[in-house]
């Protein structure tokens, strides 16, 4: 049936999609979709979580942190504590002097520090948790009195972020072992001297081996005793690592590459770390400088990279937008059998947008038409981008109803509104991820583009990028800019359409 601007323009005022931003996403929680990284996580059987920008990790993460530790404690006897939630933190931002003067290895220090700090300051001294702690105080005590001796500080008072990052540095230039060769000793040998105390057992450091201060091991145990003793286990979860030093820096990868080892120390059947990490950041760290030769640990507990199916796209948006009871009430919606069956999610989904973007009998469903445009060059379509058109599709609609609310419409949001929404995100896309993220590229690759055409074979992609192409093709297919494949035999580079609109592109063979 059809309906007036005016209602339509109503109704939208109403509606909130939330944010494709997970930290200040509002609809976080009522419209969750549980897919394999979720149940896999929940069931702990994953450490690793891997996607592209914008593929949900942090929603992921927020989840578990802001709505599931209260199910966790009760359910399973999971602690959850966590750290780097803030986007961009600027609290990480405020050492970045002093990251800069760190080692691979001091990395590894670092986050294992760091990481205890959090299991001491949201676990030991979390306030929900006390009751459940109260038959471990021998072995709490343990735990302080083994941190204390290997410089870790007990503050009673509450710390902030920026309090633990900053002590932890202090208590890293403790831990930096001095490792000297004795020749006047009848026995010259290496010795290791960490806080003062003499160990010639780590003489492996003068061998290359890696050597961790033997007080790590002392606090894991007494941690481990605690959870033991209170028959609960630990998950320290880890997400933003994209946002909190500089991007695509020497400082980035000895970071993360340091977290990742990590990992291996301080994991346990009763203590895990869960990473977020994008899987761009992942691939780079492996590549980089000679290889990774943990990688076999760290993925031997990681998720499928995140990736979202056209349905379960569908099911977010179908909840977000009916969670606004006007709109439920007044498309006759039952919330209820939104959960319960998918051919009632697409009908929802129908009630609201028009049937095709074009007119004719051969065009795409409109969901298809949207995730089409929404694919990157390697098929990947994040819900942050659709949620990004479509929070700018239901704008435009409101603002064309308002501005004419005597008309009508048979769809509460039509084909304008969403090629408008599309028009946006490519642009959005441009300035935010191709020339902010990827700006080396941009200028010496990307931006050739411009003005051109959507289809490259070999000789063409050659004329265009230089003498380098194989390489620069090879990196703009790895970051979505381009697809690769084959077309009569022979190899075709396309630019996908995600990126047409805000590249200027012509339809067609360069």
């Amino acid at each position: 049936m059809p309906y007036t601007n005016g209602k339509i323009a109503e109704l939208l005022a109403k509606v909130d999609l939330g944010n494709s931003v997970a930290e200040q996403d509002n609809l976080l929680e009522v419209a969750r979709v549980e897919n394999s990284a979720f149940t896999d996580l929940l069931n702990d059987r994953v450490d690793l979580i891997p996607g592209t920008k914008g593929s949900g990790k942090s929603a992921l993460f927020r989840i578990f942190v802001d709505f599931l530790p209260g199910f966790l404690i009760q359910d399973r006897k999971v602690v959850i504590a966590h750290g780097v939630q803030a986007p961009g933190d600027p609290v990480f931002h405020a050492f970045a002097d002093q990251f800069g003067t760190l080692s691979e290895d001091d990395f590894v220090s670092f986050w294992c520090i760091y990481l205890i700090s959090l299991a001491h300051e949201q676990f030991l001294k979390g306030e929900r948790y006390q009751e459940l702690l109260g038959g471990a105080t021998a072995e709490i005590d343990t735990f302080r009195t083994v941190c204390s001796e290997a410089r870790i500080p007990e503050i009673k008072a509450k710390k902030s972020l920026r309090d633990i990052i900053a002590w932890t540095l202090q208590v890293l230039k403790a831990w930096r072992p001095k490792l000297t060769f004795d020749a006047a000793k009848e026995n010259p040998a290496w010795e290791f001297d960490l806080f003062g105390m003499k160990d010639v057992s780590a003489t492996k450091a003068a061998s290359g081996e890696e050597i961790l201060p033997v007080y790590l091991n002392r606090i894991k145990d007494a941690l481990e005793a605690i959870l033991r003793r209170t028959k609960l286990s630990l998950w320290l979860m880890v997400d933003r690592l994209d946002e909190i030093f500089p991007r695509r820096s020497r400082m980035e990868r000895l970071a993360l590459r340091g977290l990742l080892r990590a990992t291996r120390h301080l994991s346990s059947d009763s203590i895990r770390i869960k990473v977020f990490l994008r899987d761009d950041m992942l691939d780079e760290v492996v590549r980089a400088e000679g290889g990774f030769t943990a990688l076999t640990h760290v993925t031997a507990r990681s998720a499928d990279t995140l990736r979202w199916t056209q349905e379960q796209i569908l099911t977010m948006l179908v909840k977000r937008f009916f969670a606004n009871a006007a709109l439920a009430n007044y498309l006759g919606v039952n919330n209820d059998k939104i959960s319960a069956s998918a051919s009632y999610r697409v009908d929802c989904f129908d009630k609201i947008f028009t049937p095709s973007i074009y007119r004719g009998s051969n065009q795409s469903k409109t969901m298809r038409w949207i995730w089409n445009r929404c694919a990157d060059g390697r098929g990947v379509v994040t819900p942050r981008d659709v949620l990004d058109l479509l929070i700018r599709a239901k704008e435009r609609q409101q603002d064309l109803c308002t501005a004419d609310p005597d008309g009508s419409s048979e769809w509460i949001i039509g084909s304008p509104a969403i090629q408008y929404g599309f028009a946006e995100l490519s642009k959005r896309k441009r300035q935010t991820y191709l020339e902010a993220e990827f700006k080396h590229l941009w200028d010496q690759n990307i931006a050739k583009f411009v003005g051109g055409n959507t289809e490259y074979d070999e000789a063409a992609l050659r004329n265009l990028l230089g003498k380098d192409w194989q390489t620069a093709s090879d990196n703009l297919v790895a970051i979505g800019v381009l697809s690769k494949g084959l077309k009569a035999g022979s190899t075709v580079y396309t630019v996908p359409r995600l990126y047409r609109h805000s590249l200027n592109l012509t339809q067609g063979k360069a």
